[in-house]
């Protein structure tokens, strides 16, 4: 199940060619993320107890421009967990519809907050991870 979360498309989103710079999807696609996380994680928790989320990739495929004015709905939803990264799909669509606007995959690993390394996967994390899909 995917979480959602909307975002308007304003004035200082849009580039020479009046569409959402490429650059301002990765915000939107953070502030997605983010809203992920506020709702469902106990992010206090993770971090007294040492452990943090970084992103090492994302890939981002765009289908359609977003104009000024445009309602996005952006749904993120855990894809997959493996022993030292986990990756979150992301879709940007436009309010209403359902034409995809752009598509993307995050990937992330777990640190050691005090090392700033990445950490194995355990299976306490990846319960915790688990989470991300009770949207």
């Amino acid at each position: 199940m995917a979480h959602s979360t909307k975002i308007k498309v304003r004035g200082y989103h849009i580039d020479l060619y009046k569409h959402v710079n490429n650059a301002r999807y990765l915000e939107f696609l953070e502030e997605a993320r983010w809203a992920m996380l506020d709702d469902l994680v106990d992010r206090e928790k993770w971090h007294s107890e040492g452990f943090g989320l970084s992103v090492v990739n994302i890939n981002i495929n765009y289908r359609q421009p977003a104009k000024m004015g445009d309602c996005l709905d952006i749904h993120s939803n855990l894809s997959r967990i493996g022993n030292k990264s986990v990756v979150i799909e992301q879709k940007i669509v436009l309010s209403g519809g359902v034409k995809i606007v752009a598509e993307a995959l995050v990937t992330f690993v777990v640190v050691d907050e005090k090392t700033g390394r990445a950490i194995p996967i355990t299976d306490k994390i990846k319960s915790r991870l688990m989470l991300l899909n009770q949207a």
